[in-house]
């Protein structure tokens, strides 16, 4: 079977299924497993080369509707007429119905279902421990830093928060993504700021830069040295590796 994959939260799920040798084409920002470096890139997820795709006859094209913009390429894949299928998961629970469709769609169902049962078991675990912690600390997350892009509840990282025992502070605002001001955020004076600039390296994020912000200097983040640079690879991607981010993230808070 040959299998494209034009998402990095994609290419994650078929290697969550131990799946890797289907695939014979990557979009240029899938960098997990390290062995998908070595096949072909296709471009950038919002500009992906569909020459480039056609070319390699795939059998199926994992798509993407996660980012603003995906939605060229759908219509650049019903042009060539070639078969994908969609994710675009907010929740963790959407996350394990992903894995199981992709299962579906590799001829490996079972497996699939397997799998999603771990996924959710693993959520399941973090949930018991969070639910018996008394004090929850609150986390900013910040996407973007001008404009400020945050999630909101309707997003993975505010489970994920949830699931360290953590609060966060954009939890009330019913969307999967929040774009807001500095001035909000250190209305809210977080105990934690978490980095997680989508599309930039942790060493691309200078930390100094959120110090000078005006009034910052005074939010509780800041006052008790809580400011985490973290991968955006394990928190911005909806893919099983965001337990691993959540593991990260419990260490990084408590």
């Amino acid at each position: 079977m040959r299998v494209v994959s034009i998402c990095p939260s994609n290419t994650e799920i078929v290697d969550y299924l131990g799946k890797i040798d289907l695939l014979v084409g990557v979009d240029d920002f899938s960098d997990w497993p390290e062995s998908v470096l070595q096949l072909p890139q296709l471009g950038p997820d919002l500009s992906i080369d569909m020459d480039k795709v056609a070319a390699l006859e795939p059998d199926i094209v994992l798509a993407s509707l996660s980012v603003p913009g995906m939605e060229k390429n759908i219509e650049a894949l019903d042009e060539r007429k070639l078969p994908y299928i969609i994710l675009d998961p907010n929740s963790l629970e959407e996350i394990a119905a992903d894995i199981k469709k992709v299962a579906v769609a590799l001829d490996c169902e079972t497996l699939g279902e397997r799998k999603a049962v771990e996924f959710i078991a693993e959520v399941e675990r973090f949930k018991k421990t969070a639910s018996l912690q008394k004090a929850k600390p609150t986390v900013y997350w910040e996407w973007w830093p001008k404009p400020i892009f945050t999630p909101g509840s309707l997003n993975w990282l505010t489970e994920i928060s949830e699931l360290a025992g953590a609060e966060n502070i954009f939890a009330n605002e019913g969307v999967a993504s929040v774009q807001t001001d500095w001035d909000d955020v250190r209305e809210r004076d977080p105990d934690h700021i978490c980095m997680v600039w989508v599309g930039v390296k942790e060493e691309k994020m200078n930390p100094e830069l959120i110090k000078k912000r005006p009034g910052w200097d005074a939010m509780q983040a800041i006052q008790q040295a809580n400011i985490h640079v973290l991968e955006e690879s394990l928190f911005c991607r909806p893919s099983p590796r965001l337990l691993e981010g959540l593991r990260k993230l419990v260490d990084t808070i408590y």
